[in-house]
Formats: C-alpha cells, sequence, structure tokens
C-alpha cells in the first residue's frame, strides 16, 4: 500500500481518540480564514501555559484483534486496514517537523497480533527517532493494556506523555461493549506509571539516568454510549487523579459509528453539552478544590445542563452568600461565581493595600456579570441582598442561551440537578415577553 494511502486511512482513525486536546472545531468555513482544528492528521495540545502545540496524529494500526462494539476499528467492522512499520512514522514525522508543520507526535494504535508485539512496534519507532534521528521534541504514546511490564518502563523513558485510555466507565460497562478487555488490565499500566514517576521523585536529579514520562500520564473517558450517571464519571474522575496522580482525563462524547443494538443509534447525536459539563466539573476538581460530592449527590446524579456546575453549586448554597471579599478565604474566594483561581489572588493581593470597591472588582479581572448576586464589600452590597435563586438564575441565563440549551438538552426535566422549575422559567419569560408587547 502507498504511503499517502495509509496516512489517509491512519491519520482518519485516529481522530475518535481525543486524549491529546484536539478542539474539535469545524468552524473554519469562513472565507479570508486560515487553518483548521479538527483535519485529520494534526491535532492541537495545550501546554499548562496555555501555548498551542501542533502533534502529528496517527495510528500505528488499525488491524486490531478485540471486537469492542464502540469503536470504528473493531475487527468485525469491514473497513479499510493498514499497518505503518517504524521507519515510516519516523520519517513522516522528522519530515513534518523539519517542515515547520508540527513540534511534536501523538502515536496510538489497535492491537495487532498482541499488546506485546504492538508495543515492541512503538517502541523501535521512538528508538529511531530519539536515538537515529536525534528527535528531542513532544511526544505522547498510548500504554496499550496488557502489555509486560518492561515494556511500559521501556516505552516510558522515551515518551514525554504517556496515557491508557479507561473508555468505559465502568466494569459492567467494559464487560458488555468490551468483552475482550480486562479492567485489571486497563489500570495495571496506570499503577506501574505512577509508582515508577513517585520512584524517581525521590532520587535526585542529578543521578537520574533519564527522565520517565516527564509530562505525566492522562486518560479518556467515552460519554454517552453507556448508562452510567454523570456522578459516577466524575466519581471516578477523582479517583484517578487521588490514586494515580493524572495530568488529565479527558471526556469524548460518544460518536455513533457501528450499527448495534447495545449503542445509541447511529443518527443520534453526540451529547457535546453533556461533555462540556463534564470539563466544567473536571477543572472545578482540578483547580478550584472542589470534591466530586459536592458538584453532585446520589439524590441528584445528573448535571444541570442550564447552569454550569459552579453556578449550580452556588445556587444551592446560597444560604453561604453573600461574601465578603475584603475578609474571604482564598478557597472560598474560588467558590463564588465570576472569580477564578488568578481574580482570587488578585484580591487577595489588592486588599492587603486598600479597601476594596465595587468598581475595584472588574478591574482586577472579575467577572460582574456573575459575581454580583454572590458577593459584597465590607457593607455594600453589589447587586443588593437577593434571597431569591429563582430569580438569580433567570439573571445569569439570557433568553437566546435558554433557547440553544432547550434544543441542546437530552434530558428530561426529572433527570436534571435543576433547582428551578423549567416550566415556571418559561411562563416568566412569556408574561415579559407580553407586557413588552402591550407597551
Amino acid at each position: 500500500m502507498e504511503l499517502a494511502r495509509k496516512i489517509e486511512i491512519l491519520a482518519e482513525s485516529a481522530k475518535y481518540d481525543v486524549s491529546c486536546s484536539s478542539s474539535g472545531v469545524e468552524n473554519n468555513q469562513r472565507q479570508g480564514t486560515v487553518g483548521s482544528t479538527a483535519a485529520a492528521g494534526i491535532c492541537h495540545s495545550f501546554t499548562a501555559d496555555g501555548r498551542c502545540v501542533s502533534l502529528l496524529k496517527l495510528l500505528f494500526t488499525n488491524a486490531c484483534i478485540f471486537d469492542c462494539h464502540y469503536c470504528i476499528n473493531r475487527k468485525s467492522n469491514s473497513i479499510p486496514r493498514a499497518t505503518f512499520t517504524p521507519q515510516e512514522v519516523a520519517d513522516l514525522t522528522m519530515d513534518f517537523y523539519m517542515r515547520n508543520y508540527i513540534e511534536g507526535l501523538f502515536l496510538s494504535s489497535a492491537i495487532i497480533k498482541n499488546p506485546d508485539y504492538t508495543t515492541e512496534l512503538i517502541i523501535k519507532t521512538l528508538e529511531i527517532l530519539r536515538n537515529e534521528k536525534g528527535f528531542r521534541g513532544y511526544i505522547h504514546v498510548k500504554a496499550i493494556p496488557g502489555t509486560d511490564e518492561k515494556l511500559v518502563d521501556t516505552l516510558g523513558y522515551l515518551a514525554d506523555r504517556m496515557s491508557v485510555n479507561v473508555e468505559l466507565p465502568s466494569r459492567e460497562s467494559l464487560a458488555l461493549l468490551a468483552p475482550d478487555k480486562d479492567p485489571y488490565a486497563l489500570y495495571k499500566p496506570m499503577k506501574q506509571i505512577s509508582q515508577t514517576k513517585n520512584e524517581h521523585s525521590l532520587v535526585p536529579a542529578i543521578r537520574r539516568r533519564q527522565n520517565f514520562v516527564p509530562a505525566g500520564q492522562s486518560t479518556q473517558m467515552i460519554i454517552g454510549a453507556s448508562p452510567e450517571s454523570d456522578r459516577q464519571i466524575v466519581k471516578i474522575a477523582e479517583n484517578l487523579y487521588q490514586k494515580y496522580q493524572l495530568k488529565r482525563v479527558y471526556y469524548s462524547a460518544y460518536i455513533p459509528v457501528n450499527q448495534d443494538s447495545l449503542l445509541p443509534a447511529v443518527d443520534s447525536e453526540p451529547p457535546l453539552l453533556r461533555e462540556h459539563r463534564l470539563y466544567q466539573a473536571d477543572f472545578l476538581m482540578r483547580f478550584y478544590k472542589f470534591s466530586a460530592d459536592e458538584i453532585l449527590t446520589v439524590d441528584k446524579p445528573n448535571f444541570n445542563l442550564y447552569l454550569d456546575p459552579k453556578a449550580n453549586w452556588a445556587i444551592q448554597n446560597y444560604q453561604l452568600f453573600p461574601v465578603d471579599v475584603q475578609t474571604a478565604s482564598y478557597d472560598l474566594l474560588l467558590r463564588i461565581p465570576g472569580i477564578g483561581p488568578k481574580g482570587a489572588k488578585n484580591i487577595l493581593k489588592a486588599r492587603k493595600y486598600y479597601t476594596l470597591h465595587v468598581a475595584d472588582l472588574k478591574k482586577i479581572g472579575i467577572v460582574m456579570k456573575r459575581a454580583q448576586y454572590f458577593i459584597k464589600c465590607g457593607n455594600q452590597t453589589v447587586a443588593g441582598l437577593i434571597h431569591d435563586p429563582e430569580w438569580i438564575i433567570a439573571s445569569l441565563i439570557s433568553s437566546k442561551q435558554y433557547q440553544v440549551l432547550k434544543n441542546l438538552n437530552t434530558q428530561s426535566a426529572g433527570e436534571q440537578l435543576s433547582f428551578f422549575d423549567v416550566e415556571k422559567f418559561e411562563y416568566q419569560k412569556a408574561k415579559e415577553q407580553r407586557l413588552l408587547l402591550a407597551n
């Protein structure tokens, strides 16, 4: 098979793996604009300081021995198959890098023959890149579940980041939709990577022969292919962060690609809004010191699709507000809608030198449109002392935004973590419109 055809097949097959931070934005049809964030073959990762890094994104092979129901590359699917050689991937990476198209490589793979054989091919690829071609750019590779520990260890010294995709949130869903996969084999490489990194952290840098997975590890969960609640997914993510020190958990709205009675219909829409809410909850856990139990409860296990998780928590706990920004702790400031880590730090810094007023908050980066209902400056309240959370919710959501979310909402009102009555909200909006027409 010609190399160009292999690239076409294997770059296309790789697009369903989102654990490299691809944005998935496809709005690139406007005349006079340049670039694409969704084209197969190139993905966009983002560094801790916000820089966008372009990566060559490929599958080593899509000839898989597994028959996972949700996967386009399952062995029972009749699709074109292709497999690179290690030399081909190494040459492609260097050609793209030397032309300044990319800054690194994201290499995943289906399982060909067995996990050890697949991992050996990936190791050979990275050895050519690192040792023969002298490539020192960023490399993110998949650790294949079921691989021998020594091979995982070797791979960790060649790659910058590794990831083991959990794929489905529960053992029951794995048994149903991915019967070839062993849940124990999924978590074993995660544990090994975490332990080895911890051991390396105890060794002085000058005595280490090499860095082991210096950019850490990540994973991906598919959302919407199985019946788990949002709370179950958030709890699993929290456990992964705490137990294996993961850098990121990525959430991928399930795109129906196979006709299967166990999966959503092929013509059903991916749950993109649900995916968005999961990312928001994930940021609350990583940067805002929220626990999973605070975000979602046993009684209300699914997200409010009309309010982001932080605003929803604030409404649910409105008895804690308004908070005095002049005296509140950093952790409490982080709980206020409209105030992020940077804004909270700016408040702590500014109030050392002078008494804060409402006008000062906007200048130091506070989103007052959201924060005004939850804060005060000394004795000065911003939006007045409002004791009607439903009124606040109506203010936080514009009519246009409400209609957009209503169209995207795939949950019934009973399934939502909703503080307010949707019908009452619609009635209120209709009443306001009638009054406007009457005047």
